[in-house]
């Protein structure tokens, strides 16, 4: 990729950062604020209705609860709820192999993260290669959908482009609907989440965003044993239905960039080809008026030629005798010397006798 190209992409990556940026503080900051003033409020009046709690004791206990949240323990109810019981961490390790990384809950021991970076280094590509075979799995699957539902088509007459849109509409729907609408509402109902929130959860879960303020199996309601583990595979699978339509968006792009590189391919052969043409034909052009002007110049050089010649017989022919000179000393070669030479004065004169060198004489030079 040319450094042009690259420098355009990384500037709309950072307008679309800046506008991003800016739509998040216009909707987000106002809620902020207002959360920050009612916090204050809520601790001055619980202040000042319990008089045997002051504001360090209050603080004391808030950090204590921030804590708590952070290291992945709700502490609203009596909950005995672990983070770290076997489906749960079976969970977590699948948070970290798939890059999701929730946060809710993270190790706090220096074993545990030094086990987390080794376990992250060697699980991501592990995934990634497990992830690759499912997607290519699914997409055999659709593959074999669509194909029938493009054969339906085909015998309707339809033409390919109008199929292919159709079945890449057909798949990215009907994946949708599974992997997306359903699990949104099984989420809706088993973790009393309402409708937004669902669908949030699972958008950002599969594109591996994973703010972590929803989390499922986060709550402090009874779950089942297999209730993370199942969440997971979902996980895996929704991945895999990701992986397998940006490879499809991505192989669109590759196609639709060669044909338009043939199509601009094509434009400028015929461009060249017309251009080649056109000088072709100027060239053409040029050389018919030339043989045309140099016919006419020739004829009318012909035609003067002739009419010069008979004007000289013309002419000649009104001479007397006397007149009738061919030459005056302007002979260019043996073979055009003309006999019966006379000497009239200084001028010599061919055929012309002595007796008409007292008359009028008509001088011609330069005729061979």
């Amino acid at each position: 990729m040319k450094w042009k190209t690259v420098s355009t992409i990384f500037l709309v990556v950072v307008l679309y950062l800046i506008i991003g940026a800016t739509v998040f503080k216009a909707l987000e900051q106002p809620h902020e604020s207002n959360q920050r003033t009612t916090i204050v409020l809520q601790k001055q009046e619980f202040v000042s209705h319990h008089n045997c709690v002051n504001d360090t004791v209050l603080e004391e206990l808030i950090q204590q609860v921030v804590a708590a949240i952070n290291a992945g323990v709700n502490p609203k109810g009596n909950t005995s709820n672990s983070h770290w019981d076997l489906g749960s961490s079976f969970f977590f390790a699948g948070t970290v192999i798939t890059t999701i990384g929730f946060g809710n809950s993270s190790p706090r021991t220096k074993g545990g993260k030094i086990f987390c970076i080794i376990y992250a280094l060697l699980g991501i590509p592990l995934f990634g290669f497990l992830l690759a075979g499912v997607g290519d799995q699914l997409g055999t699957i659709f593959g074999k959908g669509i194909a029938k539902v493009e054969d339906t088509f085909v015998k309707w007459n339809v033409s390919q482009t109008k199929i292919r849109i159709i079945s890449t509409i057909i798949f990215i729907l009907f994946g949708c609907v599974l992997f997306v609408a359903l699990p949104a509402v099984i989420f809706k109902h088993i973790e009393d989440w309402d409708t937004l929130d669902a669908i949030y959860f699972v958008v950002i879960t599969l594109s591996t965003i994973g703010f972590g303020d929803y989390v499922a199996g986060g709550s402090d309601i009874e779950y089942s044993d297999v209730y993370k583990p199942m969440v997971w595979f979902w996980i895996l699978v929704g991945l895999a239905y990701f992986a397998a339509v940006l490879s499809m968006i991505g192989d669109w792009l590759r196609v639709i960039s060669k044909k338009t590189k043939e199509e601009v391919g094509e434009f400028r052969a015929h461009a060249a080809e017309w251009t080649a043409n056109v000088t072709a034909e100027f060239k053409e052009t040029r050389r018919r008026l030339s043989v045309e002007i140099y016919d006419k110049f020739q004829r009318a050089t012909s035609i003067k030629r002739k009419l010069s010649a008979e004007m000289a017989v013309n002419h000649s022919q009104d001479l007397t005798p006397c007149k009738r000179t061919l030459s005056v000393n302007h002979l260019t070669s043996e073979k055009d010397l003309l006999p019966a030479i006379t000497k009239t004065d200084s001028i010599y004169m061919n055929g012309l006798t002595p007796h008409c060198a007292a008359e009028e004489i008509a001088v011609i030079e330069n005729i061979k």
